[in-house]
Parts: C-alpha cells; sequence; structure tokens
C-alpha cells in the first residue's frame, strides 16, 4: 500500500543505459571524455538473484504466473523499455507489483488502496480510474522511483520499498529470483541474474578503477590492522578499501556489510575480475552478518587488512570456504 508521495517532477536519469542486442551496456559518465579507458559491461550484474540458488526459485515461482500475471509484467518491461530505463528498475517494479497485488489490476484494497501498485487516490497517486489503469499505474510507479536518490545502487526489493512505504519493508525481497528470470524470458536480456557463462566471461570495469584500486592497496602491504582504522599507516578490512576506491572517484559505504549491500553492482562471486571486493559472513543468507572485506586480485588471490595482530597482505582464497557471501561487489558500476 503506497502511503507516502513524492512531487512529480521532471527527472534526468543520473546513469546511461545503451541497450544492444538486450544486453544492457552501463557508460561511466565521468569518464566518457576518454574513450580509451571506457569498457563495456557485457552483463546485468546489478540484477537479482542476490542470494544463492534464487535462480532456481525464480523459474519455478514465475511458472505458476497466470495469463494476466504475465501480461502485467510484459506491459511493466514494454513500458520500461520504451522509457529507455534499464532493466533492474523493471525488476524493482515486477517486485513491487508482485507484493502488493500478485501483479493484478485491482479494484480493491486496503483503504483505498487501488490497482497493481495498491495506489492512493486520497493520497495524490491519481483519480481511482487512474491508478487502476495499468498503463498509468507503471509509469507513475517508474515516476516516483526515479525520484527516490540512488535506487539503482539499492537492492531490488530495498527501491520497491522505497517507492511503497509499506509498513512491512522486508516482504518485497521473496520475489527477487521471479523477477530477474522474468526479466530474461520476457525481456529478453541475457543473463539477468548476473555476469555468467551467458556473458561470455567478457567481463571488464567500466574505468580504470581497478588499476588505481590495485596500486594503492599494494603500496600498503604490511601495514598493520587497527580496528576502525581509516590510515595513513594503519587499516581496518572496510576502511582501507573507502580510501582505495576514493583514489578512483568513486565512493563506497565505510563498513564492510554497506559495501556488500550497497557498494556497487553484484555478480557471482566466482565471476569475480581483479579489483572486485568479495565478501565473508557468519550467515551468508543474511548481508548483515557480513564481517569481512577485500579486493579480488585474480588468480584466486585477495588483499585485504585481515584482524588485530595482522598486516595488510595477499591471501589465497577458499572458494568452498563456508562463510565466503555467493555474490561480489563492482564498485563504480
Amino acid at each position: 500500500m503506497l502511503k507516502i508521495v513524492l512531487a512529480a517532477t521532471a527527472v534526468v536519469a543520473v546513469i546511461t543505459i545503451a541497450v544492444v542486442n538486450g544486453v544492457s551496456t552501463v557508460v561511466n559518465q565521468t569518464t566518457a571524455q576518454d574513450d580509451l579507458s571506457i569498457r563495456a559491461v557485457s552483463c546485468n550484474a546489478s540484477i537479482g538473484p542476490w542470494e544463492g540458488g534464487g535462480a532456481d526459485q525464480g523459474k519455478n515461482a514465475a511458472a505458476n504466473l497466470t495469463e494476466e500475471q504475465r501480461g502485467t509484467v510484459a506491459k511493466i518491461i514494454s513500458i520500461g523499455q520504451e522509457r529507455k530505463l534499464p532493466p533492474l528498475a523493471w525488476q524493482v517494479a515486477i517486485q513491487a507489483g508482485m507484493t502488493e497485488s500478485g501483479l493484478r489490476s485491482l479494484n480493491y484494497g486496503d483503504r483505498d488502496s487501488l490497482g497493481i501498485f495498491q495506489m492512493r487516490p486520497s493520497q495524490g497517486w491519481g483519480l481511482a480510474s487512474e491508478v487502476t489503469d495499468p498503463v498509468y499505474a507503471i509509469n507513475k510507479f517508474y515516476d516516483v522511483l526515479l525520484l527516490v536518490d540512488g535506487w539503482d545502487r539499492m537492492r531490488p526489493g530495498d527501491a520497491a520499498q522505497a517507492v511503497e512505504r509499506s509498513g512491512f519493508p522486508d516482504r518485497y525481497h521473496q520475489w527477487e529470483g521471479m523477477a530477474a528470470f522474468l526479466i530474461g524470458d520476457l525481456g529478453k536480456v541475457a543473463d539477468p541474474a548476473g555476469c555468467g557463462a551467458a556473458a561470455g566471461g567478457n567481463v571488464l570495469l567500466a574505468s580504470n578503477a581497478a588499476e588505481v584500486t590495485i596500486k594503492f592497496m599494494k603500496e600498503q602491504l604490511g601495514e598493520p590492522y587497527l580496528w576502525g582504522g581509516n590510515g595513513p599507516d594503519a587499516w581496518d578490512c572496510s576502511g582501507i578499501l573507502v580510501k582505495a576506491f576514493a583514489e578512483a572517484g568513486i565512493t563506497i559505504p565505510r563498513v564492510a556489510n554497506d559495501q556488500y549491500m550497497s557498494g556497487g553492482a553484484h555478480l557471482p562471486v566466482k565471476e569475480a575480475k581483479a579489483g572486485d571486493l568479495i565478501f565473508w559472513a557468519t550467515n551468508p543468507a543474511d548481508p548483515v552478518s557480513v564481517h569481512h572485506v577485500a579486493m579480488y586480485l585474480g588468480d584466486n588471490q585477495y588483499i585485504h587488512a585481515p584482524q588485530t595482530g595482522d598486516v595488510v597482505k595477499i591471501s589465497t582464497i577458499n572458494w568452498d570456504y563456508p562463510e565466503l557471501m555467493p555474490l561480489a561487489v563492482r564498485p563504480g558500476v
């Protein structure tokens, strides 16, 4: 149920997305004047599912949709394409619609909530005849989503909550895998769950950020670990990465679990490239429990500030370690 209305204004997208052969290519505008430093991301790393095993669950959930529900998804995708919005926006709308109405344009709801997204006419979302019109409702949802600061860096369910303002903020996550599957199935987006085999392994950073950040990290080798350390002579695991990416003009959150949840685009950890962030958690199914972060260097090596009594060093990754998070993060994408 939508409770809070954001003022309708003209919206200017802050990222550029070009869709070529169904694959979204992200262009880092800060390096647009230097053609040599711009590289394509031939995958959709910011699209979920964000948890291991979500792909099969999503496919099974999508198989249970009715013709009406799939028709609503098709409208969400087609309008998103017409508006040149990235597939991540489609995913947010699909998850919100499935949660609020089961992807149906309802003529009833809590209090005066109506339509796919349960918009309330009394709260300024439009007339009853408008919010029950799927085309109007989908466009209105996108209008408000684009006004949410940083929506394109949020987990899709969190972005849906930022629009819907539900009293149950975590419920949008349950449809993450299904929405990602539908983007690939109905939206014809290659490899919607991340940067896997369908991307042909051709995954590169959007700028020279990896080179800059790795250089900084290696310059700190041997510096002592200090809990809460922000340098210049002592570091903790997340503080050193904040500084490393700042050297490349990229801002990431200070704390490790925030770096996981909103530090950049996500991709399967085993598809990580040099400069990506990898994480460990006491419960890999719960991002809040992330307790350590490092920078992947390639060739099964990573650099990090490990723990009290240790120093910044390069270690070898154990891909089967039970606390390794299933996804890596690519800041700046």
